[in-house]
C-alpha cells in the first residue's frame, strides 16, 4: 500500500485513534481528476436547461448518479493509494481523458452520444478497479474490490443496452444500471475497506463547494444571456449568492469538523459502513438538489419578471429542500442529530411551490432565500 504524509493536527489530538493510524489529505491530481466532474455537473444543468421538461429532469438525473457514483468509486480508492506514485500517476491521468469523454458525452447520452458515453463510462470504472487491485496488497481490501466489480460492470453493460434503445425502455435500463450499482456498493457490509477519515471528509467537502460552484456559474451564464443587466438582474444575482451562501454555510459551519471526529471514533467495517452511508450515499441528493436548484437560479435570473414554468419552479424550490432534507439525513446518519428546523426549512421551501408558479421569478427566489437565510440566522443565534 502506498505511502501517506504524517498524521493531522486532528488525528493527533483524537485519543481514539490508534498512534499507527496515518492520514493524507488531498492531492493536487485529486484536484485536477475532479476538475473534469466541474464539467460534468457544468454540462448537466445545461441539458437540463435546454430541455426543462419532466422526461429532461429524469434524464438529468440518472445522469448525474452514474456520474456521482463514478466520483465516489474514485474517492475510496484514492482514499487509499497514493495517486501520484509511480504508475497510479498515468492510471489516474488516463481516467481522467476517459472522464472528459464521458463528460462531453452527456448532452447526448440518451440520444446521439449514447454508444460513446457508456464506452467512456466503462473505461472509466474499468481503470478503477484495475489501479485498485494492482496498487493494494492487502487480501481483504482485494475481496472488497472482487465484490464490488460484477455490479459495476453488470451497470456498464445496461449502459450499453441502453444505447441501442430509447423511450421509456432506454430510461428503465438507466434506472435499473444505477440501483445495481448503487446496491452493489453497499455488498459485503464494509469488509475489507480500509478509511482514512481526514482525507475522505475534505474530498467530500471541496466536491460540495465545487456544485455550489455551479450554481454561480449558473448565475453567470444567465447573466450573460441578458443584452443589458438591470437592477432586477442585480438583484436576483445576489439572491441566488444568499442561497449558495447560505447551504455552504450549513455543511461547514460545524457539521464537516464533527462527520471526521465521528469517523475516527470508529474502526474496520463500521467506519467504512458510516462513511459509505453518509457520503457515498448521502452526499448525492445534496449534490442533486445543488444541481436542481442551479437550475432554478438560472432560469430565473434569465427572465426575472416572468412567471417560472413549473419544472423550473420544481428546480428552485425542491432542489433547495432536497438539499437541506439530505443534509439533515446526512446529519442523522453520521452524528446520530436530528435538526427539525432544517427539516423545517425544507418543507417551508416546498411550501414556495405552489405560488412559485403564480408570482413573478424574482419574487419566488427571494423567498428561498429568505427561508435559507433565515435559516442560517437561527442556528447562529442558538
Amino acid at each position: 500500500m502506498a505511502t501517506v504524509t504524517p498524521t493531522s493536527d486532528v488525528v493527533d489530538r483524537d485519543p481514539d485513534v490508534e498512534p499507527a493510524e496515518r492520514e493524507h489529505r488531498v492531492t493536487p491530481l485529486e484536484l485536477f481528476f475532479d476538475l473534469v466532474f466541474v464539467l460534468a455537473i457544468t454540462q448537466v444543468t445545461q441539458l437540463l436547461a435546454d430541455d426543462p421538461s419532466w422526461r429532461g429532469l429524469a434524464r438529468g438525473m440518472l445522469i448525474l448518479g452514474m456520474l456521482w457514483w463514478a466520483w465516489a468509486a474514485y474517492a475510496w480508492l484514492t482514499n487509499e493509494i497514493d495517486p501520484d506514485e509511480g504508475g497510479a500517476r498515468l492510471a489516474m491521468f488516463a481516467a481522467t481523458g476517459a472522464m472528459l469523454i464521458v463528460a462531453l458525452a452527456v448532452p447526448g447520452a440518451f440520444n446521439e452520444n449514447a454508444f460513446e458515453f457508456a464506452v467512456a463510462y466503462t473505461v472509466v470504472r474499468a481503470i478503477h478497479l484495475g489501479l485498485w487491485v494492482v496498487t493494494t496488497h492487502d487480501p481483504e481490501v482485494k475481496q472488497a474490490i472482487i465484490r464490488l466489480a460484477p455490479t459495476s460492470f453488470v451497470g456498464c453493460a445496461l449502459l450499453f443496452a441502453a444505447s441501442f434503445a430509447d423511450g421509456t425502455t432506454q430510461g428503465v435500463l438507466w434506472a435499473a444500471a444505477l440501483v445495481i450499482d448503487y446496491v452493489g456498493g453497499g455488498r459485503g457490509g464494509g469488509r475489507g475497506y480500509r478509511l482514512h477519515p481526514a482525507h475522505f471528509v475534505e474530498r467530500h467537502g471541496l466536491i460540495i463547494i465545487i456544485a455550489l460552484g455551479e450554481s454561480i456559474v449558473a448565475l453567470g451564464v444567465g447573466a450573460s444571456s441578458s443584452a443589458e443587466l438591470k437592477g432586477s438582474e442585480i438583484v436576483c444575482a445576489l439572491l441566488g449568492v444568499v442561497v449558495a451562501a447560505s447551504l455552504w454555510w450549513t455543511y461547514f459551519d460545524v457539521t464537516a469538523l464533527v462527520a471526521e471526529r465521528r469517523l475516527h471514533s470508529l474502526r474496520g467495517a463500521a467506519r467504512a459502513r458510516l462513511a459509505r452511508d453518509s457520503f457515498s450515499y448521502l452526499h448525492f441528493p445534496m449534490v442533486a438538489g445543488i444541481v436542481l436548484l442551479a437550475l432554478g437560479v438560472k432560469k430565473t435570473l434569465g427572465d426575472v419578471d416572468e412567471q417560472l414554468k413549473a419544472v423550473s419552479a420544481v428546480a428552485l424550490c425542491a432542489g433547495a429542500a432536497l438539499y437541506l432534507a439530505a443534509d439533515v439525513a446526512f446529519r442523522r446518519r453520521c452524528l446520530d442529530a436530528l435538526e427539525p428546523q432544517r427539516l423545517a426549512a425544507a418543507v417551508a421551501c416546498l411550501a414556495v411551490l405552489p405560488i412559485a408558479i403564480e408570482l413573478p421569478a424574482l419574487a419566488a427566489l427571494a423567498a428561498v432565500a429568505a427561508i435559507c437565510a433565515a435559516l442560517v440566522a437561527y442556528e447562529s443565534a442558538r
